[in-house]
């Protein structure tokens, strides 16, 4: 019997329609996840392949990011708390799973990908394992790599006073990752020294950013050596640089609903990521082929569109629950299918009961143990964060 998952209310009447609407948002995109990698190993049959169901549900978090993060972090501006308040909103549950997987390793051994050395270390302190070209302990976690480089990007911009009111930056990063995937087949630098590099600059950054010592340049290094990152050390390039160009077209798309910018950027930026399959040298897996991106991406505006345009209405709560625990969802999800896997076996030429029967299962498994995980763990951390940075702030008004 399938374990059902902790009674949601009715009506979300906790969070503002803006909240609500985005964490349903997240709930889709973390279902999206889950259904593709579910469905690739119980259930074939179910899984389309006219389009990538995983990378909409990331693309739908990513513009999620891109809408909310830069406002967020202009409207309260303070870098410190901002810095914070992610280090305790990401690196707990982060962590804690890649204790899991390195735990149950003697048993489901940790993918080839993984470099066997400390450099692997390295990478994973920093989140930058796809910027770097290390691969991730959990494949899912390549996407936490341009969360991070997308973070280091807008905090340098905002520090340098750069707001980009009229929407150009999507554009601009859209030509980048064009003129990338016509120029570039790889990586131009690989090795483990780019993650030790990557790693020294990151602390020394931080902590600059944090301790306010020099804060502006600590800050735009750390800028510039994100997008260098992504341009030179991740195994494809132009992916990386589309993925920030999507993340600022949610910017843009900010920018234009409070009547601060033009919306025809976002349109040019659309066209120019989608159109990188048929230009670029390094296009060959299946879900970048020009017919399977461009309806991937398509799906995932629309999704977002459509979310932002029933935001002044009820939000489904189910959804809107299923936003809140969306990271320990996204986070959680793949170990515990792993060790499912690891216990049914093999499922895809299995009977239909019995492909139903354990989806059924494996989801009774994971909404409760997302649920868990975010309110024993998440939670806690994240008042332990805004505590810290609520006294941070009160010493520095102390001090002024």
């Amino acid at each position: 019997m399938a374990i059902a998952p902790p009674e949601a209310p009715q009506v979300v009447q906790t969070a503002p329609p803006r909240l609500a609407w985005l964490d349903a948002l997240r709930g889709i995109g973390a279902l999206a996840v889950v259904g593709e990698h579910l469905t690739t190993w119980a259930m074939p049959w179910l899984r389309p392949t006219s389009l990538n169901l995983g990378v909409y549900g990331v693309l739908v978090f990513f513009l999620v990011s891109g809408y909310i993060i830069p406002t967020s972090l202009e409207r309260h501006g303070d870098v410190r708390a901002f810095w914070i308040g992610r280090v305790f909103r990401l690196y707990p549950l982060y962590l804690a799973v890649i204790g899991l997987v390195l735990a149950l390793s003697w048993w489901i051994p940790i993918r080839q990908e993984v470099p066997r050395d400390a450099s692997s270390v390295a990478a994973h302190a920093t989140m930058l394992m796809d910027a770097v070209g290390a691969a991730g302990v959990l494949n899912t976690m390549w996407t936490l790599s341009y969360e991070m480089v997308f973070y280091l990007l807008v905090v340098a911009l905002f520090v340098a006073g750069v707001r980009d009111r009229r929407g150009l930056l999507p554009v601009l990063l859209g030509v980048i990752a064009l003129v990338a995937g016509i120029a570039l087949s790889g990586a131009p630098l690989s090795g483990g020294w780019l993650a030790w590099l990557s790693f020294g600059v990151f602390v020394i950054g931080l902590t600059c950013v944090i301790s306010g010592h020099a804060r502006t340049a600590g800050a735009c290094v750390l800028g510039v050596m994100a997008l260098a990152l992504v341009l030179l050390g991740s195994h494809v390039p132009w992916f990386g640089v589309a993925i920030l160009a999507i993340m600022f077209t949610g910017t843009a798309i900010r920018r234009w609903e409070r009547g601060e910018g033009p919306l025809w950027p976002v349109a040019i930026a659309v066209l120019l990521v989608t159109s990188i399959p048929l230009w670029a040298i390094n296009a060959g897996w299946w879900w970048v082929q020009p017919d399977v991106w461009s309806l991937t991406i398509v799906l995932a505006g629309a999704t977002f569109a459509t979310a932002m345009a029933w935001r002044a209405r009820r939000i489904p709560a189910f959804l809107a629950w299923l936003g809140t625990i969306s990271y320990s969802l996204y986070l959680v999800h793949l170990p515990l299918l792993l060790v499912v896997m690891r216990l049914a076996g093999e499922m895809r030429w299995s009977p239909l009961p019995a492909q139903i029967g354990i989806s059924v299962i494996f989801v009774g498994l994971l909404l409760p143990a997302s649920w868990l995980s975010h309110r024993f763990l998440e939670r806690p951390l994240q008042r332990v964060g805004r505590r810290l940075s609520d006294r941070y702030s009160s010493t520095a008004r102390a001090m002024a």
